[in-house]
């Protein structure tokens, strides 16, 4: 009884995201794929960097991330030194005391939650999946500290046809260990219309093979599954879905299964490239977008960005691209899109992501002082290492009418 009152108290103190519903909610991805060496994973520097460790000349992240609230023993030391001589430092997605400190960040700015990314093709190998699983357990015991949401969401590249039915046989031994889709065992997870939600991302997009009747399938599943289903289903589309252009494949029969979803989230990263190519996207794409998904009675999550670079993630591959190919501009990037997408009518919003350093999309706290030995990273001297995640909150209190924006200034910081 002790636990319920004081997490309905942090609900209503903090502005808790527990609830029944995703409107009036701002969500961001969370990736939890970092890894170090000494985390216990035996998966070395994932996503930090190749083969030969993270040091100069060997990294794939193209912003550095800021570990100085993290305690001593939760922050990994690098080859890599800041301007000042002091030894760069990084963290580990596995580390339950830096999770915890995310979560910490999330309430502090009000932050309602995050879409939990979970990469179906890795979730048939053990050694991939047992961090993930470990990240997810974290994850909950934050978001219920907090009084944060948080929602599984499969990214479904890489899959090939035949293989969907490695999200089926991973999300049923999930629910039979956690009680997924309870709410008495899982306060913290996100529920829609007062069901679990659950996304699945990648449908549609004409970078791999459509698998349209598997897709289908998915989304019956969790739909309709006499044992595991009962879900709302969120569905991450590309950005020209409606039009089946351009991102999209150009098959009609796509239509028919958004239409069945709870929720449709377009994928917008890197499809315009500054405030004034944003809110051209949304008057010639958002608008109808979400005309069509009020046709059809179904919840549109766009989707915003703080940036976009990697410059170190490609260099890596072969053929480097620009260091911040997308300017951040301070913030005035994002929030042109945040403030842009409410305005247009859309009661929910998604930034992408909390914590992705790879393609420089992360807005949790980041040096603006980062290394500048042999690899290049994002900088931004001046700007607070909060801005993203006040920005963030700021768009809460926009969608909750707590705050107007007219137009696309920044709002004044108190």
């Amino acid at each position: 009884m002790k636990t319920a009152i004081f997490i309905i108290l942090l609900s209503v103190f903090c502005g808790s995201a527990f609830g029944e519903e995703l409107a009036g909610k701002v969500m961001c991805g969370y990736q939890g794929w970092f890894r170090t060496p000494e985390d216990g994973t035996g998966t070395g520097w994932h996503h930090y960097s190749g083969k030969k460790g993270l040091e100069p000349g060997s990294c794939s992240i193209d912003l550095w991330p800021d570990v100085r609230e993290l305690p001593a023993a939760a922050r990994v030391t690098t080859g890599f030194h800041h301007p000042d001589g002091s030894v760069a430092e990084v963290f580990s997605s596995v580390n339950p005391a830096a999770v915890k400190l995310h979560f910490q960040w999330m309430r502090d700015y009000g932050i309602d939650g995050v879409f939990l990314q979970r990469f179906a093709a890795t979730t048939r190998d053990a050694r991939f999946r047992k961090p993930m699983d470990a990240v997810m357990e974290e994850c909950r015991a934050a978001a219920k500290d907090t009084g944060r949401v948080w929602a599984l969401m499969y990214d479904l590249s890489g899959i090939k046809p035949g293989e969907t039915s490695a999200v089926i046989a991973d999300w049923k031994r999930l629910d039979e260990q956690l009680h997924l889709r309870d709410a008495a065992a899982n306060p913290a997870y996100l529920r829609h219309h007062g069901k679990p939600l659950v996304a699945l991302w990648g449908i549609g997009f004409n970078d791999r093979v459509p698998m349209l009747d598997e897709w289908a399938e998915l989304i019956r599943f969790f739909k309709d599954d006499a044992t595991f289903g009962g879900c709302a289903v969120m569905l991450g589309a590309p950005a020209f879905w409606r039009t089946l252009e351009r991102d999209a494949i150009s098959d009609p029969a796509l239509l028919p299964l958004l239409a069945s979803a709870d929720v449709l989230s377009p994928w917008t990263v890197g499809r315009y490239h500054s405030p004034e190519s944003a809110a051209s996207f949304i008057k010639k794409t958002v608008l109808a977008d979400i005309a069509w998904c009020r046709e059809h009675k179904v919840d549109y999550l766009p989707v915003s960005f703080p940036g976009f670079s990697w410059h170190n993630l490609s260099e890596g591959r072969g053929k480097a691209a620009p260091v911040d190919a997308i300017p951040r501009l301070g913030g005035r990037f994002l929030w042109s899109q945040l403030r842009g997408y409410q305005a247009a009518g859309a009661q929910m919003l998604y930034v992408a992501m909390f914590d992705e350093l790879d393609e420089g999309t992360a807005i949790f706290k980041c040096r603006s002082d980062p290394p500048t030995e042999k690899n290049q990273f994002v900088s931004e001297l001046g700007v607070p290492n909060d801005q993203y995640l006040w920005l963030a909150g700021q768009a809460a209190q926009l969608l909750r009418g707590k705050l107007k924006a007219e137009t696309d200034e920044l709002p004044p910081r108190k």
